[in-house]
């Protein structure tokens, strides 16, 4: 009689922890489609403003929209071109701010912006986003040289960025041959792990008024779509920094994506690497771009970056 008692205590766990199981799913199905809702975007055109004041080159590639921006005369250019990955939790269009960014960066610069209209989740994954992303790095270095390249990517778009050079970085470890890899890489607040995993994130929380742990969470598990959420292809923090090699991120301490900056950085110096981190006190999530804080800091976030392009 004990055995039979001892074996519906243990059938009722096992009812218990398969409901349990079968409610987290619906919370997390429930919170993926509110993420969706929320983060989706309608403008992946250029705005009005970018257009009067830039040359645009729209062009089909692979089925998505890579953007060229320069200057109306190009005859002051530095010859310098930028692939830049726009951020959004890897299911977002560029926003109004983004193309608003581009527009300033590109006057002020006089540097050439390709800029690639990734596939996004939850359409697409992580495999098809870094092909196609890889596919149009390859073509802009065949055209311009990788000493005249930068990668940069905000947010997601500084995650990618990373993985891709992650990437290629291993292939030309393994093939022994030259990739290519860029002159500079430059991150703004980069989402550097979808796992979300770092215990810092939940002081930093309370600080952070434009991004949210659990959403992101349901955000990453998107773009992943059944791959380990701690793959480097969607978490570059845990990739091959070995070799690396001028990569500078623009980060702010109230940002929950400010942390895992840190563990980057302590990662590259196992294997010898240094990671420039310019680091902003009270900046926001990709504050330079959203102009979500203080002027003085944005003012000052954007002023680094142009001297950084600059030299």
């Amino acid at each position: 009689m004990l055995k039979n008692l001892k074996g519906d205590v243990m059938s009722k766990k096992t009812i218990i922890h398969k409901i349990l199981k079968t409610i987290v799913a619906l919370v997390l199905l429930a919170t993926m489609f509110v993420v969706y809702l929320q983060i989706r975007n309608i403008r992946p055109s250029p705005t009005q403003e970018i257009v009067e004041t830039c040359e645009i080159d729209e062009k089909e590639y692979q089925g998505n929209k890579v953007y060229t921006i320069s200057p109306k005369e190009n005859k002051d250019t530095t010859g310098k071109t930028i692939i830049y990955f726009h951020g959004g939790a890897y299911m977002a269009e560029m926003t109004e701010q983004h193309w608003d960014f581009i527009k300033k960066l590109v006057l002020d610069t006089r540097i050439t912006v390709v800029l690639p209209a990734y596939p996004i989740a939850p359409k697409y994954c992580y495999t098809d986003t870094l092909e196609f992303c890889e596919a149009v790095y390859k073509d802009v270095i065949k055209e311009k040289g990788s000493k005249n390249v930068i990668v940069m990517g905000d947010s997601a778009g500084g995650g990618l960025a990373l993985a891709l050079e992650e990437k290629m970085s291993i292939e030309q470890k393994n093939s022994n041959e030259n990739t290519n890899l860029p002159q500079s890489t430059i991150l703004i607040s980069p989402w550097l792990d979808v796992s979300m995993s770092n215990d810092e994130i939940d002081k930093v929380q309370k600080y952070d008024n434009d991004l949210n742990k659990e959403k992101l969470l349901a955000a990453g598990v998107m773009y992943a779509r059944g791959t380990d959420t701690k793959n480097y292809f969607v978490s570059p923090l845990y990739g091959d920094l070995s070799n690396l090699k001028n990569v500078t991120i623009f980060t702010g301490t109230y940002d929950i994506l400010n942390p895992d900056v840190h563990l980057l950085v302590e990662k590259a110096k196992n294997v010898n690497i240094t990671i420039n981190v310019k680091e902003y006190e009270k900046a926001s999530h990709i504050w330079i771009i959203n102009k979500n804080c203080e002027q003085q800091l944005i003012d000052d976030g954007y002023s680094d970056l142009k001297k950084f392009l600059l030299n």
